[in-house]
């Protein structure tokens, strides 16, 4: 297996209802949820800096940390760690509209629309 499974104080977790969620749709694309995941990344842009970015991937890449909950695997490069770790993965689905949401416990700031933060 490629990567890096997590140790316990560096998990990034995933809610019950973003990981069924997610398997969902990595199912409806015809990827294999034993090996596939969602990949999790943060990147340069927004009016505060850093935005997360999300897309599923067939497989990890070797640095890669590996997370796995509630049947998904969630793949996290090293340099998206440093801005991520301790992070929770959540699904919303309510009048504001629905998406992935993710909850930084390392966020100093966010953007108004908050589609970006600063840590």
């Amino acid at each position: 297996m490629s990567g890096t499974t997590a140790a316990a104080e560096t998990e990034i977790e995933v809610s019950e209802v973003a990981a069924e969620e997610a398997v969902r749709l990595l199912q409806s694309e015809g990827m294999d949820t034993d090996v596939a995941g969602l990949r999790l990344f943060v990147q340069q842009g927004g009016c505060a800096g850093l935005s997360y970015g999300m897309r599923f991937d067939y497989e990890p890449e070797d640095e890669d940390t590996v997370f796995e909950h509630h049947g998904l695997r969630v793949f996290v490069d090293e340099a998206s760690m440093n801005y991520i770790e301790g992070s929770v993965l959540d699904f919303e689905d309510g009048l504001q509209g629905e998406g992935f949401h993710v909850e930084n416990p390392n966020v100093v700031s966010e953007c108004g629309c908050g589609e970006s933060f600063r840590t």
